[in-house]
């Protein structure tokens, strides 16, 4: 029998890399552009996992924006702004934590399950040695501290079941290419060559846990 897989976000760039590196398993891909699935409605994230049948051995969330709304990172506190954070937050912290609540339970129980949710090494509060990027860095620091939490909760119900925060790598696209710096960028193919490598080689022990694109420990 074939292995599940679920990707959430599968028309963005990563997400479709991520489908074919999943070739050989029985892939069910939802996104807004396709399927009208947004993961800042509850009534449509809910909708979305009432339509399916699991259960799944991966699902991985794969949705994010750096740029929403032609807003994009502050540098400085003096652009931060209301509208700035709301939607920061909205898309990168309350979007994942309605998918983990509505799809985590749809997790297989009998064997190795993973639920990954694409995260950012900028939302390290430890690793912040630069500063700005605001809303966005708070963002995925609230969203690292929802998976670490719900892991908790998911262990006691799901033993096999493995939940984690994991940092892609600078992928290179569009919309992200005029803040790359000096960072060395990926392709969205080796970035999800690089995180399939790591959902091989992650244990319940690590559940919970916030990785980078080559399995280290990203510090909190």
């Amino acid at each position: 029998m074939k292995r599940r897989a679920l990707i959430i976000g599968a028309t963005g760039g990563i997400g479709q890399a991520l489908i074919e590196g999943l070739r050989d398993w029985e892939v069910t891909a939802l996104s807004r552009s396709g399927d009208g699935l947004d993961i800042c409605d509850e009534a449509s994230v809910r909708s979305a996992a009432e339509a399916l049948t699991g259960p799944f051995d991966l699902i991985i969330n794969a949705t994010g924006a750096l740029v929403i709304d032609g807003i994009g990172p502050e540098r400085l506190l003096s652009e931060i702004t209301p509208e700035g954070f709301a939607a920061q937050f909205a898309l990168n912290a309350t979007g994942p934590a309605l998918l983990i609540k509505h799809f985590s339970g749809m997790l297989s129980t009998d064997r190795r399950a993973v639920f990954v949710t694409l995260s950012a090494r900028v939302g390290s509060i430890t690793d912040n040695r630069l500063g700005g990027w605001y809303a966005y860095r708070a963002a995925k620091a609230a969203q690292n501290q929802i998976v670490r939490s719900a892991a908790v909760e998911l262990a006691r119900k799901n033993p096999a079941a493995i939940l984690v925060a994991l940092h892609p790598g600078t992928v290179a696209t569009d919309l992200t290419r005029a803040y790359l710096g000096r960072h060395r960028s990926v392709t969205a193919d080796e970035a999800a060559s690089d995180i399939l490598n790591v959902i091989k080689g992650l244990t319940p022990a690590q559940s919970g846990g916030f990785f980078d694109q080559h399995g280290k420990v990203i510090p909190w």
